[in-house]
């Protein structure tokens, strides 16, 4: 099987310093350890209730609900990304690197922000009804529901599969292509017998964060009113039934884990190889005909991801009424909430992911594969669910705190308190921050690292001179990516953070939930400013392989 991830490359030394391995396994260990506390309180639930819970029509429906969001987005992404992808590298797309560029901002756009414009613009008495009234148009099809959900968030994942699959074809060997053209191969057999097979990896992997993102995604299931695991738990959080929440949350993670148990088994054991020779350089397919009309697919793809939002939330930029509801008006402390957690998040999961990716990047063994793999299960587990995890962990905490007077006297609060929220960050985005350090780890030539050792350096001194510049990129891309998903983030934000701490998702969701939604537009687009800017800080420091 062709392995995902670039070959390792190890030091001379005999086996990883004590310390390291330690430090790594305690840090791997800290962020599989909330999720325990989601398995301690379902079990605590008497099992005949639990069978009650389970057969609920309620719960039959969630589970239907959420596997039909998670496959429908999955496939529509897949029919999205992958043509998208095949046009900007493969052919001659008039203005192929503007929309190479183009297709992949949608990516910035948080789903639930997508979602209230979206139903702003197309719901009933929406502003597209609006535009149309006069040619007698009264109603617009029914926006809610699986079909709208599966719209809105196939429009902001898709850019995953697009990515990835791109990825691919960029390293594709296009020799291939010509040698199959001189066996009088059609432009869709050569791509359905050549290209296809040598870019199955990058469009499975990109389908597996599509799925993942759709089965977790929080805002825009409960924006377009559709039951599924992450409103429901929620829901039953916000109404005190927490044993029902956490059984909830366990149905969901072993619909995740069937996920990664699928992508593991349909990944491709091997592909097309070829010599990578200079055949790659340029578009191979010529659209003849199709060149110009081929355009539309990418037009129409970003306008509607793209121009619905800007043009929503430039519509209420200029209409809207600040006295309506004064009490959700923008502060310039939302923003620095916002930026300073996180911030804070990027700083720390950097620092903890450090020790984690060098351990993994610098030693083969059977222990840097584990701790590596389990800073992983944060980023697979729902925000939604690590949350109701903490809560768990949080409030058994402050139990002892509060029966045991000692305890209490010298232990300090985590209910609800800014540290509980930077650490729920840390624990689901800080993955992204060990793969892209580990690839750049894994570019250091080791003979640099030897040749310092020979001069009689310590290992340490030896890891900050040489190892930790020659990192810098990916250390600064891996904290940019941090810094962007956290930004977005809001069910752990919703569940976790300080009483009356606001940030910018925060009064964007009560802004949404009061129907004011006027009122989220410069949060949003500060928002959407601040996801493009660390974009662009990714791909200056070479951070693509943390996307």
């Amino acid at each position: 099987m062709r392995s995902l991830f670039p070959r390792r490359r190890t030091e001379t030394t005999d086996g990883p310093p004590l310390g390291l391995a330690l430090l790594s396994g305690i840090i791997a260990a800290s962020m599989v350890l909330p999720l325990t506390w989601l398995v301690f309180e379902a079990t605590t639930v008497d099992p005949g209730r639990t069978w009650e819970l389970l057969s609920r029509s309620e719960t039959v429906e969630v589970v239907v609900n959420s596997i039909l969001l998670m496959t429908a987005v999955t496939a529509a992404s897949v029919l999205i990304g992958v043509p998208l992808a095949w046009l900007t590298v493969q052919t001659d797309l008039p203005f192929r690197r503007f929309w190479s560029i183009v297709v992949a901002l949608p990516l910035v756009v948080p789903s639930y922000i997508g979602a209230f414009s979206f139903v702003s613009a197309f719901g009933p008495q929406g502003e597209f009804q609006s535009l149309l009234e006069p040619i007698g148009i009264s109603r617009l099809p029914e926006i809610y529901g699986l079909s709208g959900a599966t719209l809105v968030i196939t429009l902001y994942t898709y850019p995953y599969v697009y990515l990835t699959t791109r990825a691919a074809l960029l390293s594709f060997d296009t020799t291939l292509l010509d040698a199959a053209r001189t066996l009088n191969h059609s432009t869709w057999a050569a791509f359905r017998r050549v290209t296809l097979p040598q870019v199955r990896p990058g469009i499975v992997a990109g389908a597996l964060l599509a799925a993942l993102y759709a089965v977790s995604d929080f805002g825009t299931p409960a924006i377009m009113q559709l039951p599924v695991f992450t409103r429901q738990i929620y829901v039953e959080y916000n109404a005190f039934n927490r044993n029902y929440a956490a059984i909830l949350c366990l149905q969901l993670l072993s619909i995740v884990l069937v996920v990664l148990a699928l992508e593991w088994w349909i990944r491709p054991n091997d592909t097309v190889q070829g010599d990578g020779g200079e055949g790659s350089s340029g578009p191979v397919v010529e659209l003849g005909r199709w060149r110009w009309p081929a355009m539309a697919l990418p037009a129409a793809v970003t306008a509607v991801a793209l121009l619905v939002p800007l043009w929503i939330l430039g519509l209420w930029l200029v209409t809207a009424d600040p006295n309506a509801r004064p009490s959700l008006g923008f502060e310039l402390s939302y923003a620095l909430n916002s930026i300073t957690v996180a911030g804070a998040a990027a700083l720390i999961a950097v620092l903890v992911a450090l020790p984690v990716a060098y351990f993994a990047a610098r030693y083969d063994s059977p222990l840097s594969v584990v701790f590596e793999r389990a800073t992983y299960v944060g980023f697979a587990v729902p925000g939604v669910a690590l949350a109701l995890a903490l809560v768990f962990f949080a409030t058994g905490y402050e139990n002892v705190r509060y029966y045991n007077d000692l305890v209490g006297a010298v232990l300090p609060e985590l209910y609800q308190t800014i540290p509980l929220l930077v650490f729920a960050y840390v624990v689901r985005f800080m993955p992204q921050a060990v793969g892209s350090i580990r690839s750049t780890t894994l570019q250091v030539d080791p003979k640099l690292v030897e040749a310092a050792q020979t001069l009689g350096e310590p290992p340490l001194r030896t890891f900050r001179k040489i190892t930790l510049p020659l990192i810098a990129p990916g250390i600064t891309a891996g904290a940019a990516l941090v810094f962007l998903t956290t930004m977005k983030e809001l069910p752990a934000t919703l569940m976790l953070r300080p009483y009356e701490f606001e940030t910018l998702v925060t009064i964007i969701w009560r802004a949404q939930e009061a129907a004011y939604y006027q009122y989220a537009v410069i949060p949003a687009l500060i928002l959407l400013v601040v996801s493009g800017l660390s974009i662009l800080v990714m791909l200056s420091q070479g951070g693509r392989e943390g996307l």
